[in-house]
């Protein structure tokens, strides 16, 4: 017999761990190579993990709730074949486990010890059980951090977990004097909240789903990161409604797709990028990364009530015809759970429809770690007062209210507002005699 080990895989751009949600197979059961595994979720989307080989599942390494890193073996197949490396021992694949799970990892009380394996003898020796991601770990080393200081940072993430952000946060106030770190409590012990919540017999208690505390904590993480700034601006939509009415039913009889708003949305954002360029950027630490591609993120409502922002990336060349099929398909697959992790990854600037709710407008918040969003609302029709050189009128004409939120940290007022008055006039300039 011979023994297959099965790892975590590569799952997209910057995700370097996932969540084991469900087993598929049980130990003992026989598999087939392609076979589905386990169904992991990560902070961008859920997938299952496929069996390399063909064999039976002679050990699984994580339980379900877990958190694996990826690279790391979470199972092992045995078969047919020659003997192959011995299974690991107990030690050696022992899983990484997130604090606060009923099946912990092992305390381990050990000299305040550096993330690089030397010891600081002068202090105290503590008990630690904290999970901390390889790429914290990394960090940690660099900069010379005890595991004792280590625990000393409060973390935001799932669990009290401590995240990328909540580590170069803490680095970034030690290095200025101003670090003032403070034990982490247990996760079996929460501390109140400022406000207390009051509850009646006949009232509801609904748990947040898994999606659900990611986007919370990503809303909550996004405003701590930056300063929002929203403004608003007029567009009217006379030329592009009309368009569309004219030319929807012919690209549905064409195309089999629905023609709607958004990708006429996305190709304006990419127009007024290429001329505010700064607009399409990110921050790392005092760095401003400005992104060659507009890759632009859509916000999805999905039928559980959550939301999800795959990406049409490089959207900048595309036509509209490409932008229109590649926005109805992501909108498809991922009401349907069918997006991979790569495409809900890299956006570069975010729109959001509030429109299709009837909403006149909105101040999103901003997709971490972009630097702008842009909102729009419904399109009603309204009295306008028109100018012309025959003089003013009053007309009816079909308007929708747009709004930018920005980073006020590195994109100022005067360059929020020259993008959307250009993203408007890309709107209100659309040419209407175009065929798609």
């Amino acid at each position: 017999m011979r023994t297959v080990e099965v790892v975590v895989p590569r799952l997209g751009e910057s995700v370097i761990e996932a969540t084991i949600i469900r087993w598929l197979k049980n130990e003992g059961e026989q598999v087939a190579a392609e076979d589905a595994l386990v169904e992991i979720a990560t902070d961008k989307v859920d997938s299952e993990i496929v069996s390399t080989a063909s064999g039976r599942l002679s050990k699984k390494l994580f339980n379900e709730g877990d958190v694996v890193a990826v690279g790391k073996v979470f199972a092992l197949i045995e078969t047919e074949g020659e003997a192959g490396p011995a299974v690991p021992d107990e030690a050696a694949a022992e899983p990484q486990l997130s604090s606060g799970k009923a099946k912990a990892a092992r305390p381990v009380t050990e000299t305040a010890q550096n993330i690089d394996g030397t010891n600081d003898s002068h202090e105290d020796v503590i008990p630690s059980t904290r999970y901390y991601s390889p790429l914290v770990r990394s960090i940690a080393q660099q900069e010379g951090l005890s595991f004792k200081e280590l625990d000393s940072i409060p973390g935001s993430g799932k669990d009290s977990r401590l995240t990328k952000q909540d580590i170069l946060d803490y680095i970034a106030r030690r290095q200025s004097g101003t670090s003032q770190a403070q034990p982490v409590l247990p996760t079996a012990i929460k501390p109140e909240p400022v406000i207390p919540v009051f509850t009646k017999g006949d009232d509801r208690i609904i748990e947040m789903d898994r999606v659900r505390q990611l986007i919370a904590n990503h809303m909550v993480r996004s405003l701590q990161t930056s300063p929002h700034v929203t403004s608003f601006i007029e567009v009217d939509m006379s030329r592009i409604t009309g368009w569309r009415e004219k030319n929807k039913e012919p690209f549905q009889k064409k195309y089999g797709e629905k023609l709607t708003f958004t990708p006429i949305f996305i190709e304006a954002i990419a127009k007024a990028v290429r001329d505010y360029p700064m607009v399409n950027v990110s921050v790392d630490g005092t760095k401003i990364i400005v992104h060659s591609k507009v890759n632009v993120g859509m916000a999805v409502a999905l039928p559980s009530g959550n939301l999800i922002v795959p990406v049409v990336g490089d959207s900048g060349s595309r036509n509209l015809l490409g932008i229109t099929r590649a926005v109805n398909d992501l909108a498809n697959r991922a009401r349907n759970n069918k997006l991979v992790p790569d495409e809900i990854s890299g956006g570069t600037i975010s729109l959001t429809n509030l429109g299709s709710f009837g909403t006149l407008m909105g101040t999103p918040i901003i997709n971490q770690p972009q630097t702008a969003i842009i909102a729009v609302g419904a399109i009603k029709k309204r009295p306008v007062v028109i100018e012309s050189e025959e003089g003013d009128m009053i007309a009816i004409r079909p308007v929708m209210i747009c709004s930018i939120t920005f980073d006020h940290r590195v994109i100022d007022g005067a360059l929020g507002g020259q993008f959307l008055s250009r993203f408007a006039q890309y709107l209100e300039q659309f040419d209407n005699t175009q065929t798609i």
